[in-house]
């Protein structure tokens, strides 16, 4: 049974940092791209961050900068390191996971697999 599962969302100030976390389970391997997803209420998925099994990590310009994706394929986990948080980053962020990169380069949400989400509020 494939799985992805979120954790390390919370309650930040702004200004603030949290390190998101994707454990993945199941058929899911190395070779799969990894990314992570946000939406705010009332508004679209969007993508955020990218990372292709062996290529390089692709941002979207509202967190270059500022976010940081990575993964350990030992514990076939993702990360996502989010720095300098704005209130305007709160949404539910989303791991997803697919075997064709190409899915990702649309930006848009139909990635095979997902997880839960995991709930990021940026608030004083």
């Amino acid at each position: 049974q494939v799985q992805l599962v979120e954790s390390g969302g919370g309650l930040v100030q702004p200004g603030g940092f949290l390190r998101l976390s994707c454990a993945a389970s199941g058929s899911i391997n190395s070779q799969y791209t990894m990314g992570w997803y946000r939406q705010a209420p009332g508004k679209q998925r969007e993508l955020v961050a990218v990372i292709p099994s062996g290529g390089s990590t692709n941002y979207a310009d509202a967190v270059k900068g500022r976010f940081t994706i990575s993964r350990d394929n030992t514990k076939n986990t993702v990360y996502l390191q989010m720095n300098s948080l704005a209130p305007e980053d709160t949404a539910v962020y989303y791991c997803a996971a697919d075997p064709r990169l190409w899915v990702f380069e649309t930006r848009k949400p139909i990635s095979e697999y997902w997880g839960q989400g995991t709930q990021v509020t940026v608030s004083s």
